[in-house]
C-alpha cells in the first residue's frame, strides 16, 4: 500500500509543488488549502504526476478546529504517513500598526495551526500502535523561513511565527520520538511564487535574494529538500531545521570590504 502524504498550502507555490513531488513517487496525496480554484487546479497535477488518488480538502487551518478537522479527513481515507504544514500568510505590517487581530491572524497560522496538525496527527500514529501496528511512525515537516532569524520592517508576527514554529518543531521532535515520529523543519531563503496571497515588491525580492549561489530559490528547490527529509534516508534526522536558501544565511551578501586594499601587498594584511 502506498505512503500517504498531507500537504497544506497545496494551492500554490512551495506547498503545490511538494504535493506533486509526492506524487511522482508513487504516494497516495491530500492537499489543503482555503482556496478551492487553486486546490482543484493542484489535484489534477498531482494525478497527472502519477497520484490517481490525489484528493483535496478545502480548510480553514487558522481557525482553532482547522488542523483537527484536516487531519480528521485525511486520516479517514487512509493512515497519515507524511504531514507537510506549508500554508502560511506574510503581510506587511509596520510595526506601529499592529492590533491584536493582525498579530493572531498570523500566528494562528503560521504557528499555532502546524502544532495543533501535529498533536492531532500524533494522537492518531500513537493509537494506531497501541492496536496491530506498533511499528508506524510518520514524519512531519514544517515550512520555516530565514526570517526566523532574522527580523525585516513589517514582518514582526511573521518573523516570530517562523522562530516560533522552529522551536516548535524542535520541542515535538523531543517528545514524539520514542513513538517513531520525526518532526523537522525546511527553511527557504527567497523563492519565486508569485503569490496573489502573500504578494511581494521586485525592489523587496531583490533586497533579499542575494546570496552566494548567485540565483532566486525555486518552489521545486525546496520540495526536493521536503522530501528528502520526509523520507527514508533521513531516517535519524529529527528535531532539525535545513536551510534551503542559496547560502544567504551564513553572511550578509551586501557589505563592503571592511578594509582598504594595499598597494604592493597582500590586501589586509599589515607588514610587521
Amino acid at each position: 500500500m502506498s505512503r500517504h502524504a498531507v500537504v497544506t498550502g497545496a494551492g500554490s507555490g512551495i506547498g503545490h509543488r511538494v504535493a506533486v513531488r509526492f506524487a511522482g513517487l508513487g504516494y497516495q496525496v491530500t492537499l489543503v488549502d482555503i482556496n478551492p480554484a487553486l486546490l482543484s487546479t493542484a489535484v489534477q497535477d498531482c494525478r497527472e504526476a502519477g497520484a490517481d488518488a490525489a484528493r483535496a480538502v478545502i480548510a480553514d487551518l487558522g481557525s482553532p478546529d482547522g488542523p483537527e478537522n484536516m487531519i480528521t479527513e485525511a486520516w479517514s481515507a487512509a493512515p497519515v504517513d507524511v504531514l507537510v504544514n506549508s500554508a502560511g500568510i506574510y503581510p506587511a505590517t509596520p510595526f506601529l500598526s499592529l492590533d491584536a487581530r493582525s498579530w493572531d491572524a498570523v500566528l494562528n497560522l503560521n504557528t499555532r495551526a502546524p502544532l495543533l496538525a501535529t498533536v492531532a496527527l500524533a494522537q492518531r500514529v500513537v493509537e494506531s500502535q497501541t492496536a496491530n501496528e506498533p511499528s508506524r511512525g510518520a514524519s512531519i515537516v514544517n515550512i520555516s523561513s530565514g526570517a526566523a532569524l532574522r527580523a525585516r520592517p513589517g514582518a514582526a508576527p511573521y518573523s516570530t511565527s517562523k522562530a516560533a514554529l522552529e522551536m516548535a518543531t524542535k520541542a515535538s521532535a523531543l517528545e514524539l520520538g520514542q513513538y517513531g515520529i520525526r518532526v523537522n523543519a525546511v527553511a527557504p531563503g527567497f523563492v519565486t511564487v508569485n503569490s496573489s496571497t502573500n504578494p511581494v515588491t521586485e525592489e523587496y525580492a531583490a533586497a533579499v535574494s542575494g546570496n552566494p549561489l548567485g540565483r532566486r530559490g525555486e518552489p521545486d528547490d525546496i520540495a526536493r529538500a521536503v522530501v528528502w527529509l520526509a523520507g527514508d534516508e533521513a531516517e535519524w534526522i529529527t528535531g532539525e531545521t535545513l536551510r534551503v536558501d542559496g547560502g544567504s544565511s551564513t553572511g550578509a551578501m551586501n557589505l563592503p570590504l571592511h578594509w582598504a586594499p594595499q598597494a604592493g601587498g597582500e590586501a589586509g594584511i599589515g607588514n610587521s
